[in-house]
């Protein structure tokens, strides 16, 4: 099920796309500053001219180029070095010891000898949902947070292939390429909302302020705002798509091949469907989760796939099988 081909082109991939999302971000960065500036300038004019306006939002560009990549770089080392504490302070994970946990512990820790990995944190959410992520840019960064109700509705053998999933997503580095994508995609939502509400603020102002031509362009320039807003979503979500939801069957798989237990990973599998959300987690954390289950329109946007079909592929590939229904049990969804 984990052939190694297979697994070495997903992290190559993994390694691939988050070269590019680097590389590339500051590119689109400026391209919105850009579309910002010519909306600025065209704004301003008591007559628009988009034509004179994207002459002068070219001029400008060198000038404004250094200040846009200072704030790029700047955004992303707060991110680099605080990224954990913000992921934290989102999902009210605190960070745990053996002393705290000693099981839970011991249980994270055998698995990272039998990998010859670095031992990464261990964070615990208080709240009855079931549910787990990893988290952290580099290995000596690395963290892996169970809820509390995980660890009472989970036996020991199903705790421990959920840990082996995350780690395997430690490994893969699809914590890393998660990870870069959310911080991506919180600077595009704020560069534009930031854009957004200055173009609407003056836009209102313009409307009651009875300067030449003012109500018809604010009309326009409202519009253009939204327009922009509305590429700025779509931007989130290319980004997104840029992950694979196939970094879940991997790391299902990895679990397996750590644990040799199919039938533990299937079994937690099921346990979690049933009780999976974190109460005031936001969209962009829900996509490290082990299960996320909202979908967005037709199952377009899901960044997790269909709980049944995880399950069928370990059945199928790994030899697992489904414990027997249970009265009341909740189905796999």
């Amino acid at each position: 099920m984990l052939a190694a081909t297979g697994l070495r082109s997903h992290i190559w991939n993994n390694n691939l796309k988050s070269i590019l999302l680097l590389a590339g971000f500051p590119v689109l960065i400026l391209g919105l500053v850009y579309a910002g500036t010519v909306l600025v300038i065209g704004y301003s004019a008591y007559e628009p001219d988009f034509g004179a306006a994207f002459a002068e939002a070219a001029y400008a560009m060198p000038m404004v180029t250094p200040f846009v990549l200072i704030g790029v770089v700047i955004w992303f080392g707060i991110a680099w070095l605080f990224h954990q504490k913000i992921i934290d302070a989102s999902t009210g994970a605190k960070k745990v010891s053996r002393n705290d946990e000693p099981e839970l512990y011991n249980l994270l820790e055998n698995l990272c000898i039998s990998r010859g990995l670095t031992m990464p944190a261990l964070r615990i959410i208080e709240t009855p949902a079931l549910n787990a992520y990893a988290s952290g840019l580099t290995e000596k960064q690395a963290a892996v947070t169970v809820t509390r109700g995980l660890m009472e509705k989970l036996n020991r053998d199903e705790l421990e292939a959920v840990l082996a999933h995350e780690l395997t997503h430690i490994i893969n580095r699809d914590v890393r390429l998660l990870v870069i994508s959310i911080i991506f995609v919180g600077i595009i939502s704020f560069t534009v909302e930031i854009m957004v509400r200055g173009m609407l603020h003056g836009a209102i102002g313009r409307a009651g302020g009875g300067r030449r031509g003012s109500g018809g362009n604010a009309g326009v320039f409202i519009l253009v705002a939204l327009a922009m807003a509305a590429l700025a979503w779509v931007l989130a979500i290319a980004i997104r798509f840029t992950l694979s939801r196939k970094r879940e069957y991997m790391a299902d798989a990895g679990a397996v091949e750590l644990t040799k237990n199919p039938d533990a990973m299937i079994s937690a599998l099921m346990k979690v469907s049933g009780n999976p959300d974190v109460e005031g987690a936001p969209a962009e954390v829900r996509q490290m989760f082990l299960h996320d289950r909202s979908s967005g329109f037709a199952g377009l946007f899901a960044t997790h796939p269909p709980m049944d079909k995880r399950i069928a592929a370990l059945e199928r590939y790994a030899g697992g099988n489904r414990p027997p229904p249970r009265a009341g049990a909740v189905p796999a969804v």
